[in-house]
């Protein structure tokens, strides 16, 4: 399998990295770590740049959550819930989840579009109800390009660190994972400390 996406990205190049992101960071239920490590353990070979690999990969997260900003924008909530109960099962996401990550951008604010790309299970619907909250367009292409760049250059660095070792790069890839979603949580409760000691 890792050879398959090797030899796969090798020959798409950052094109390929840029849609197979966009693809994550939409609808479709693609993981971004058998993207980016990959794309990465080229770059440690000399056949690709890490930087462009880190690029192509955070481009692809902000179209992809583009993709959502608008769809959620266009449709509104009546007809995207309608969408979720009729579809949603074929994407992984239901009408509840939905619900759970409106919630989360309700009670967080702009910060929960930073902290969410950087949370496994929400980072790709964390657009939804930015959108159907008209989020300034400026501010969200901010949050989500820093915390998807975050993600994208944790990945990254785990497949040019670690190789092509696939138990090894497992184990990384879970510690890596684990680490981010504490700094995300820690970064969301230190926005919450300030914000109701300001208050």
């Amino acid at each position: 399998m890792f050879q398959f996406l090797l030899e796969t990205i090798g020959r798409l190049g950052y094109p390929g990295i840029f849609l197979l992101m966009a693809l994550e960071s939409s609808f479709f239920p693609f993981p971004s770590e058998v993207v980016i490590p990959p794309a990465a353990y080229l770059a440690a070979r000399g056949e690709m740049s890490l930087a462009g690999v880190v690029a192509a990969g955070t481009a692809g997260s902000l179209a992809g959550a583009w993709f959502n900003y608008f769809l959620a924008l266009k449709l509104g909530r009546p007809a995207l819930r309608g969408f979720l109960r009729r579809y949603g099962r074929y994407l992984f996401l239901s009408e509840g989840a939905l619900f759970q990550v409106e919630d989360f951008f309700a009670r967080h604010g702009h910060i929960s579009t930073f902290v969410g790309r950087l949370l496994p299970g929400i980072r790709q619907y964390i657009s939804l109800p930015a959108g159907l909250g008209r989020m300034n367009p400026w501010l969200f292409s901010l949050f989500t390009a820093l915390g998807a760049g975050i993600w994208v250059t944790v990945l990254a660095l785990c497949g040019y660190l670690v190789g092509k070792n696939q138990e090894l790069l497992g184990r990384t890839l879970h510690r890596a994972g684990a680490g981010v979603t504490l700094f995300a949580l820690l970064c969301l409760g230190l926005y919450l400390w300030f914000h109701y000691r300001k208050k």
